[in-house]
């Protein structure tokens, strides 16, 4: 299949008169398409496919296409426009599947360039097992590793062939766009018919499931059913989860048994469909197959749409299709391009698995311990892994309590190759006997990764194709999830063991390899692996040692102090401080208090001393992999940054000279790049796999791709700017080929823990800080560089609102052999220490160990491992290099005015008496607010480097007494109250006072408030009142807890430099003395050494922050704005603007200076990546705390030298919140090196705008110029009440630039609510550069009484580009409206009477003469006539439009008019400005706004514009002159509105059984139509066919609402959608659209004007808009002169028809030049309906238009007659004569073959009218007889092809259902059982619209003639019998038997189409009742041995007993006369023997 996508083309050349009407036709091999004319366009957009179907031969190396495009004629051959020729070569080659054709330059006709474009993508579907043309052979590879590879198909198979099943890489860059929030997304499924489904006399229904919610169709009969139902989904979810989901279509048989029921099933990921061009796919083919029977073959086709749409998408119109043999399954089938389904079996080898983490309680474990068995706590797991790809779930077996279980299993997947599905997901559970199995971690294998058609590669290479099958390792996969500490608590963090979210924490890795088999089958889905297999891996599980160390440089933007800090790094088990599984490390910092940065941030004080953690880890060696992602990043990272700046330069519209500058760099380093870092090579690399070398072809030859791409580009590239979408497709390419599936290094993981909890963690990809020795590119992009990370809370839901954390840290990953490299990447002096403390309690005044209550004497830092100092070991290959010595810790001492530059010291002074007695000192008399020993005022000193600010005093700002007092009563058994009182009671025994006394710090601290070492116990003790983790330096009163750090120094043994750290296991004491207890087990590893880097040497530099402006804020106010400032904050320093009043748009224009920034590292590194400047902007409330606005980053610029000439620029940088963007901020900042020996010349200081607040200096900040904003104030509408009162007297405030500017008052918002002066005025100096330019502000002012002036409403215009005018070109376009001018102009009745006259007697003329002629024409043309009158109705008109010719008949050839059908609403139409040329609608909101997601108050419209335009500086220049002038009266206007309804178009199902009942509901104004009482049942596609007549005033009633209901009898009808039209602005447009011009002027007919104003007025007015004379018209009207050009009505009117509809030439004429003005023209617009369910989601569309007309100008033309056509009536007579062969299904009591024959027949739709004919009994050869007639009565909508059927679905439903069908006819033959179920004997199903011709004979009848194909002779092709109307033959009948098609019979039938009309005519009964005639049926000449023997008994005995047995019955007879004879002598012989002896006689 071909496919060509006309999309669009640009700069057609222009008609004489007028612009063309373009069509295109696109030749392929002799065939020729054409898309759909676009009216009156130079720059058309189609968006049409065109699809040639290449019966199977493949495109060779010499295609080609020919596009050309014409102007479209009604009459007349089309006019060239131009034409080229694409080439298909590289579609041929195999190098893409699709070929992006943009900007094609069109020829003229004699081969010269026109200056017009084309826009076209051509699409190629190769035939299976096409070869590609000019490659090499296809390699494919099955999977495996090693020599584990197996053969993807049998021997002899050709390359090409095996290639086609390869799965090919998906289009991901539409879902880029798609923000990771949960958001609505609706599917639409459209089950459209099915085909060839297997079974006999089968009942179809089709059940869809999505997301858990199913929808059935209804049931149909047949094996190829017709539905046409569509079923929506409403989903609210992530992206990422919805594109997991599938969809499952299947289709079951309600005819049998549950069990039996499934026929065949189709299933397809919701990603893939989205995936595809316009997320859908259209009337495909999907083949069905049986779930369970994977050998088993096709069951069936069916033909479905499927449509994903999201919020702001526009679902295609899946546009119907009549259907046929046209209609090829095999070329339509819903697969990947050119690909063709086989079964194949994915078997995924599951070996092993490691570090599973504990899933289950101890509990049970324990009670066993206590009976002497081992816990065995560390296996407290029982895992199994579960394997689910498309709807198939397979677990291996389950391994109980084991960490590290070996499976050795392998899980076989049978699946249709390549599946519609593309992730394997992996999950391993533990299995729990009483409760469900919960998840351990989960992980996905993507097919799209690990395989490749080859497809996606636009390049041959010359070799063989990079396509291969699903491979993967054998290769770990890493599994992550929520932490790995097991508790009894339900974890919340469980659903990201289920791959729900980003997994916080390593859950462990899993040992698998994947291959793909072809065509074979697994004995078992579940098998054991071989030994051999086993062994083989093996060698994939060699390990190496890693050495990672991380350097912790800075902890800032902390935002409460809490507990003191630690940070944990662990790469998998390594590391993790609470899991014992692992040898303990150094893997954690020292714990540290978080200090006060004297502005709004916490940070961690480690000054020059940086904490440093190491840690050691053994996996495999897979630098091979990682070394190659690097190289790919490295290079994609400086494309990146030079697309970037690119389009910083395109944006800023810098010269072309500079823009090619940027293009040129960009590719020349593209180039470079590409060629100097190859990729590493593979051979002789390790653990290397059948993937690895796939991946390797597959990288190589898509970066010589891209290469080869960027050397074209250089060549053949005319505009920069078009070359920005491929190089971003580069970045794309890159990106995705950076992707390394095989990645079995673990993340490295950091978190942040608060005493013992963990609070944050960061993820950093292994790859990203390991070295390589390959080369320097291959390195990690971090790997010995500082990088900033944002930490983030585990399932942050608010989305990181909140920054924990940001911290500085340099990493270093690598091999131990590599280790000495790290010497090279260190900075600074690595230290290693042991500590310990030594812990006292004060007890009865003295410090000892005595008062020691659940510590130890020594102990680590938490107090709960004892230590002792002489039992501490340094790690092997370590020694002491010092004794122990007293090291005080600083940075955990807890110094409550640490960091502040103000404090309150405060103390608390109690007194206790008896009730009702004195008050007296208290037993402690000074207390904290604890009720804790204080020291006394007098004993408060006062810190060095502090001033008081005032004398000690009470508090009195507390719920206190005068005297500051608060009172309360102590219960036993407290000492002190619980709860205080302000009021003295007798009862009170207890009061306190607060006292307080304010300090100041005299200097604040430089560059960080460094602490001196001096202060503190000379003894090095840190004291505290409470055993816990505030401790401080000097001792106090209250004081009952001290400790101290013992500290020493370790040396490694032979020096190693830095690299020595990596040294470092174990730990370093434990305690001997007492048995190892389970708490010991659970502390393992605790006391591990502590590793610091000291740098020697700081670096000062001084910071400059540049803060202009932002805008676009979220509202956080009830006024709707905000008051926003900004923290700014850089490493450990912040400083915070000015705070701005209610502003959505601050501009700051300040500039925070940051002196003497103390920063430690090499300069050089620092500039390489400097620390980022991070702002977070907040809304500032008196009341309440502050909220978050956003936050953005972005880094400084760094000047290292005094010579640096580079100056900051102001960039717009994105303001984020919760994920989503929340505005932007125009910022700029500087980092500036200055030197200690030579003092750095710093730019000057800028100048202050008040104390301490500086502003940008110049050079930074934007430049200026004087400029004029004019604003056109029309008026306010819809405004909502505020604080419960109507807005009644508004005015509007205007704010831009600093400048302000108020409207009049509206005195009656009701009476009129327009503002009484129009034009405003404003001088403002806006900056010249667009990018800078500050918004206007628009704030709506209620005056209220009592001088109250609230703020009812606001909106902000953030760009102004689109009002930017030149002052002195004058344009009438904002001037007047057409229609209001000529209600403003003078003696409006007399030009309207002076004009009437004349066509009216014009009219009467010809009305006349045509009734003249009536009365003289025949009767013939008398009928003639009257039935074109019926033809030539309105949707005459509108199918001819819509290109429909079948439809409409002969309206086209007479000449009559065309509209236009616009998809869209039509104020979204290009061409008319949405029609706000006069004037736009601003939306004014009101109330908070927390982020973008939040959907705004809108309170009220702005009606108004601007101009802006720049000015002279100079005041002697003249002022240009205004652009707003002549404006029409503002007055309201009475109008006539007239509404036209069409048709609905796929409308969201409200009922439960998939459909609706919809209506329509129309308000304007107060205004209500409800046409309820015409609802159209069960559809979604309703047609109504209506027109509304209403009158309005506008202004004040300018919104039309046009909604579409559900109707319902019992419950209240549920709205579907609705849609708002806003009539004054069509009223005021210049656009004329208050009433579209039709193509002619026609006084009668289906055309009649409509309009109030004749085309020579309205051309006249246009005129006078535009200050040019009136046109003149001569000869009669048909020669006219306009605008300096002359007209003639012959070249308008030239090649059409002139029909006697048309009026006078003069108005003809004038409406012709209408035209060609760009008026809106007589149209029929599609709009969106929506809901305030999902306000962003379509509900249908609904396809209208309005036509609006003032009622002072008169009344209007007749409205059209849109009422629907109707269905014909007609009937279908089915005369059965004979069969012949039928089967013989019976046998006969004798032994015959034999059937009781009769034919059953109906129409579908109609089942509960099927109708049988008699019954031929006892057929012995298959004959029968019948001459029976059925008669079917349908109705026919011709000009759709179907059967309209109206009938209940169902006995309680109130209204019939109307459904569209195929006109078929089914026959069926069957045998008649008396005593059982009737058997079914075969079926023939007949298309009434292409009915295939029957045979004339018999014996020519065969099962060959029922075949479609082009081969067949023009006697055999399909004929529509509606045409023919009579047809009479002989057709086969088919049964299926075992899945294959055999006669059944064959049945001759005569079929007669007759009308209705002709009914009473040719009259006939049914069967033969009468009237028996039109031909009369006689009786059938049956044979006499048909009769049924039941009823028959002496035909019975005479046909079937005599007949076939009479020699046996004469035979019977003889022997029983023989027998009597015998009998009786034998009876008679004894006694004549005896008589004859005794002879008694004588």
């Amino acid at each position: 299949m071909l496919r060509v996508v006309v999309e669009s083309a640009k700069a057609l050349p222009k008609k004489t008169l007028g612009s063309p009407d373009p069509i295109v036709s696109v030749t392929f091999k002799d065939v020729k398409k054409k898309t759909k004319t676009v009216k009156s366009e130079v720059n058309p957009v189609w968006n049409e496919v065109l699809e040639f179907d290449l019966k199977g031969i493949p495109l060779d190396s010499s295609s080609y296409i020919d596009v050309v495009v014409k102007d479209y004629e009604t009459l007349g051959k089309d006019k060239f426009l131009g034409s080229t020729k694409v080439s298909l070569k590289d579609l041929a080659a195999g190098q893409s599947t699709s070929l992006p054709s943009k900007n094609v330059p069109l020829a003229s006709e004699d081969g010269q360039s026109m200056g017009a474009t084309i826009d076209l993508v051509i699409a190629y579907d190769p035939p299976p097992n096409a070869t590609p043309q000019g490659g090499g052979d296809t390699m494919v590879d099955s999977g495996g590793g090693g020599e584990e590879g197996t053969d993807a198909g049998p021997p002899g198979h050709a390359g090409g062939s095996r290639g086609v099943v390869a799965f090919r890489r998906r289009d991901r860059s539409s879902r880029s766009h798609l923000a990771n929030k949960p958001q609505d997304f609706q599917i639409r499924v459209r089950v459209i018919e099915g085909r060839q489904l297997l079974g006999n006399n089968v009942k179809p229904v089709v059940k869809v499931n999505v997301s858990g919610e199913t929808h059935r169709t209804r049931i149909r009969r047949g094996n190829n059913p017709f539905f046409d139902e569509v079923f929506f989904y409403n989903v609210h979810m992530l992206p990422s989860e919805l594109f997991d989901k599938s969809i499952n279509i299947r289709v079951y048989d309600s005819y049998s048994l549950r069990a039996d029921a499934l026929m065949g099933e189709f299933m397809v990921d919701v990603g893939y469909v989205y995936d595809e061009p316009a997320h859908c796919v259209i009337r495909k083919w999907l083949l069905l197959s049986d779930p369970e029977d994977h050998s088993s073959g096709a069951k069936g086709y069916l033909k479905v749409s499927v449509f994903i749409v999201g919020a702001g998408d526009e679902p295609p119109v899946d546009t119907g299709e009549a259907g046929g043999e046209e209609d090829d399954i095999e070329s339509n089938l819903l697969l990947p391009a050119g690909l063709a389904l086989r079964w194949a079996t994915l078997s995924l080898k599951v070996f092993r698995a490691e570090d599973v983490p504990q899933m289950d309680d101890a509990f049970l474990q324990s009670m066993k311990g206590i009976f002497g068995e081992s816990p065995g706590k560390k296996n407290l797991v029982d895992p199994f892994l579960e394997a689910s790809f498309a709807g198939q779930k397979l677990c291996t077996s389950v391994m109980e309590k084991n960490t590290n279980p070996e499976w050795n299993q392998v899980l076989s997947l049978q699946v249709k190759f390549p599946s519609m599905c593309e992730c394997i997901k992996l999950t391993i559970m533990d299995w729990d006997r009483m409760t469900r199995n919960d998840a351990i971690g989960t992980t996905h294998l993507n097919l799209a990764k690990i395989a490749s058609s080859g497809g996606e590669i636009e390049a041959n290479t010359g070799e063989s194709e990079v396509g291969f099958l699903p491979a993967f390792g054998p290769c770990y996969i890493n599994l992550y999830g929520s932490p790995r500490e097991f508790t009894g608590l339900p974890d919340p963090y469980a659903d990201l063991n289920y791959g729900k979210g980003e997994g916080v924490a390593y859950r462990g890795r899993v040992l698998v390899q994947l291959s793909t088999q072809l065509e074979g089958k697994a004995d078992k889905a579940v098998d054991d692996i071989s030994s051999d297999h086993i062994l083989v891996t093996q060698k994939y599980q060699r390990r190496r040692k890693y050495c990672l160390c991380a350097v912790f440089h800075n902890a800032s933007m902390i935002h409460d102090p809490g507990e003191p800090i630690q940070f944990e790094v662990s790469i998998g088990n390594y590391g993790n401080k609470l899991d014992n599984t692992c040898k303990p490390f150094a893997s954690t910092t020292q714990y540290s208090c978080a200090v006060f940065d004297g502005n709004h941030y916490y940070y961690l004080p480690w000054a020059a001393t940086k904490p440093v953690v190491v840690v050691n880890s053994f996996w495999e060696d897979i630098s091979h992999r990682l070394d190659t992602i690097n190289i790919i990043l490295f290079i994609t990272r400086h494309l990146i940054s030079n697309l970037d700046l690119l389009k910083n330069t395109i944006s800023a519209k810098a010269s072309d000279r500079e823009q090619v500058e940027v293009w040129v760099k960009l590719l020349t380093q593209l180039e470079e790049d590409l060629e100097s870092y190859p990729l590493p090579e593979l051979v002789g690399q390790p653990h290397l796999t059948s993937l690895d070398l796939q991946l390797k072809k597959l990288r190589d030859s898509a970066m010589a791709t891209i290469r080869g791409a960027a050397g074209q580009m250089r060549e053949d590239t005319k505009q920069i700017r078009d070359c920005v979408a491929d190089i971003e497709g580069w970045v794309e390419k890159l990106t995705q080929l950076a992707e390394e599936p095989q990645n079995s290094m673990p993340d490295v993981f950091i978190w942040m823990l608060r005493g013992e909890k963990r609070v944050a963690y960061s993820r950093v990809p292994a790859h990203q800080v390991l070295f390589s020795r390959h080369s320097e590119q291959a390195c990690g992009q971090f790997c010995g560089n500082t990088q900033t990370i944002f930490m983030q809370y585990p399932m942050d839901k608010n989305k990181g609102l909140k920054v924990p954390v940001q911290i500085r840290v340099n990493m270093w990953l690598g091999l131990s052999s590599e280790e000495m490299k790290f010497n090279s990447f260190s900075e600074g002096t690595f230290s290693v220490f042991a500590e310990l403390y030594e812990n006292q309690a004060e007890l009865f005044g003295k410090w000892g160990t005595t008062g020691l209550v659940g510590r130890y004497n020594y102990s680590d830092v938490t107090g709960k491992m004892k230590l002792k100092q002489q039992y501490f070991l340094p790690p092997r290959g370590w020694e002491w290099e010092e004794e122990w010595f007293v090291d005080p810790q600083k940075s955990l001492l807890n110094e409550a005015d640490a960091g502040h530059t103000e404090f309150m010291e405060e103390v608390f002074e109690n007194e206790t008496r008896y009730p009702g007695g004195d008050w007296k000192p208290a037993s402690e008399h000074y207390t904290d607010v604890n009720g804790e020993k204080n020291q006394s005022l007098e004993e408060f000193a006062l810190p060095e480097g502090w001033s008081w600010e005032d004398r000690w005093g009470a508090d009195l700002n507390r719920a206190v007494d005068e005297q500051g007092w608060e009172y309360g009563v102590t219960i036993p058994t407290d000492d002190k109250p619980r709860s205080w009182a302000p009021v003295e009671k007798m009862y009170h025994v207890h009061r306190r006072k607060r006292m307080v006394r304010p300090r100041k710090r005299a200097e604040p601290p430089a560059g960080g408030a460094a602490e001196k070492r001096d202060r503190g116990d000379p003894e090095g003790w840190e004291f505290s009142s409470l055993i816990g983790w505030n401790f401080h330096r000097k001792e106090r009163s209250s004081d009952r807890f001290r400790r101290r750090r013992w500290s020493r120094k370790m040396a490694p043994e032979d020096r190693l430099g830095a690299a020595a750290i990596f040294k470092l296991e174990g730990a370093l004491g434990v305690n001997t003395e007492e048995k190892e207890s389970s708490d010991s087990t659970k502390a393992f590893g605790a006391n591990t050494p502590t590793v610091s880097c000291s740098f020697d040497n700081v670096f000062v530099y001084h910071l400059r922050v540049y803060v202009y402006q932002a805008r676009e804020l979220a509202s956080m106010d009830k006024d709707s704005f905000s008051d926003p400032f900004a923290h700014v904050s850089f490493l450990h320093l912040s400083k915070t603007t000015e705070k701005l009043k209610s502003t959505l748009n601050p501009t700051w224009d300040q500039t925070l200076i940051f002196n003497d920034l103390e920063i430690y590292g090499d300069p050089q590194s620092l500039a390489r990546d400097p620390p980022k400047v991070v702002l977070e902007f907040y809304d500032y409330d008196q009341v309440g705390n502050n909220e978050l606005l956003g936050r953005t980053v972005f880094p400084p610029l760094v000047e290292l030298s005094s010579n640096g000439d580079r100056t900051p620029k102001l960039l717009w940088y994105p303001i984020m919140q919760k994920g989503h963007r929340a505005g932007e901020a125009l910022l700029a900042a500087e980092l500036i090196l200055k030197d200690k020996n030579a003092p750095i010349d710093l730019p000057l200081v800028p100048p202050m705008r008040s104390l301490n607040l500086y502003m940008v200096p110049q050079g930074i900040r934007p430049v200026v110029q004087l400029t004029a904003v004019e604003i056109l104030v029309w008026g306010l509408r819809n405004m909502k009440p505020y604080e419960l009162a109507a807005v009644s007297s508004p005015s509007l405030v205007v704010e831009c630039g600093g400048q302000r500017v108020e409207s009049a008052v509206i005195r009656n918002m009701k009476k009129s609510p327009n503002f009484p002066s129009s034009v405003l005025f404003i001088q403002v100096y806006l900056p010249k550069d667009e990018m800078y330019t500050p918004p206007i502000v628009l704030k709506v002012i209620d005056h209220r009484p009592f001088g109250r002036k609230p703020v009812v409403g606001q909106c902000t215009i953030s760009s102004l580009e689109r009002f930017r005018c030149d002052p002195h070109v004058i344009t009438a376009e904002g001037s007047m409206a057409n229609k209001m001018s000529l209600m403003s102009s003078t003696a409006p009745h007399l030009s309207i009477s002076m004009d009437e006259n004349r066509p009216l007697l014009e009219a009467q003329f010809m009305h006349s003469m045509s009734a003249a002629l009536d009365k003289m024409a025949t009767p013939a043309s008398h009928f003639i006539a009257e039935k074109e009158k019926e033809t030539e109705d309105w949707w005459s008109k509108f199918y001819a439009s819509m290109g429909d010719r079948e439809r409409c008949g002969v309206y086209l050839q007479k000449g009559y008019d065309t509209l236009e059908a616009y998809d869209n609403e039509l104020e979204d139409l290009p061409e008319f400005n949405g029609l706000t040329d006069f004037c736009d609608t601003f939306k004014l909101e009101r109330g908070k706004k927390q982020s973008k997601d939040d959907d705004p108050d809108v309170v009220g419209e702005f009606k108004g514009s601007f101009r802006v335009y720049p000015l002279s500086d100079d005041p002697g220049v003249m002022a240009p002159p205004r652009q707003f002038r002549e404006l029409p009266d503002s007055g309201p206007q009475e109008c006539l509105v007239r509404v036209y309804i069409i048709r609905a178009i796929d409308l969201q199902p409200k009922d439960n059984n998939g459909r609706c009942d919809p209506y329509i509901k129309i308000t304007l104004g107060r205004n209500r139509i409800d046409d309820s009482d015409h609802y159209v049942p069960n559809n979604t596609n309703p047609v109504f066919g209506k027109m509304f007549e209403m009158s309005c005033y506008l202004p004040q009633e300018k919104d039309l609402k046009i909604s579409v209901y559900d109707y319902d009898l019992l419950t209240r009808d549920e709205k579907v959608g609705e849609t708002v039209i806003d009539l004054e602005n069509r009223f005021l447009s210049r656009f004329n659209s208050y009433c579209g011009l039709p193509q002619t002027y026609c006084i009668s007919g289906v055309n009649q004007w409509r309009d109030q104003m004749k085309p020579s007025q309205i051309l006249d007015n246009v005129a006078r808009l535009k200050g040019l004379s009136k046109p003149r018209t001569e000869d009669n009207g048909n020669t006219l002169t306009f605008m300096g050009r002359d007209y003639t009505l012959a070249e308008f009117e030239a090649n059409k028809e002139v029909h006697h509809h048309l009026g006078p030439a003069r108005e003809r004429m004038c409406l012709h030049v209408l035209r060609t003005q760009g008026l809106v023209p007589e149209h029929v617009e599609t709009r969106t309906l929506y809901s305030s369910f999902q306000p962003s989601l379509s509900q249908g569309r609904l396809q209208m238009w309005v036509d609006v007309f003032p009622k002072s100008l008169g009344v209007p033309g007749p409205p059209f007659d849109i009422t629907p056509r109707k269905a014909k009536k007609n009937i279908l007579r089915v005369i059965v004569w004979n069969t012949t062969d039928v089967t013989l299904d019976e046998k006969s009591i004798t032994g015959e073959h034999m059937s009781d024959i009769y034919v059953k027949g109906w129409m579908p739709g109609m089942e509960e009218e099927k109708q049988k004919t008699d019954v031929h009994y006892r057929s012995l050869d298959g004959d029968g007889n019948f001459n029976w007639r059925f008669i079917f009565n349908f109705d026919y909508l011709p000009a759709e092809q179907l059967c309209l059927v109206s009938k209940k679905e169902h006995f309680w439903n109130l209204d019939k259902s109307e459904f569209r069908i195929p006109p078929k006819l089914i026959v069926q033959i069957w045998d008649n059982d008396k005593f059982s179920l009737d058997d079914y004997l075969g079926v023939v199903e007949l298309d009434l619209r292409s009915l295939i011709p029957p045979a004339k004979t018999p014996e020519k009848c065969s099962m060959e003639m029922m075949e479609r194909g082009p081969d067949k002779s023009k006697s055999q092709q399909a004929q529509s019998l509606l045409a023919q109307k009579s047809v009479r033959g002989w057709w086969p009948c088919t049964i299926d038997k075992d899945g294959k098609k055999e006669l059944g019979g064959k049945v001759e039938m005569t079929l007669e189409i007759v009308g209705d009309e002709d009914a009473d005519e040719k009259p006939a009964g049914k069967g033969r009742d009468e009237p028996n005639m039109n031909p009369r049926l006689e009786p059938p000449n049956r044979p006499d041995t048909s009769f049924f023997w039941f009823t028959s008994p002496c035909k019975a005995m005479k046909f079937i007993v005599w007949r076939r047995f009479r020699c046996l019955f004469i035979m019977l007879i003889l022997l029983v006369i023989v027998g009597l004879f015998l009998g009786i002598l034998l009876y008679s012989l004894p006694n004549y023997i005896s008589m004859k002896i005794v002879n008694p006689m004588g």
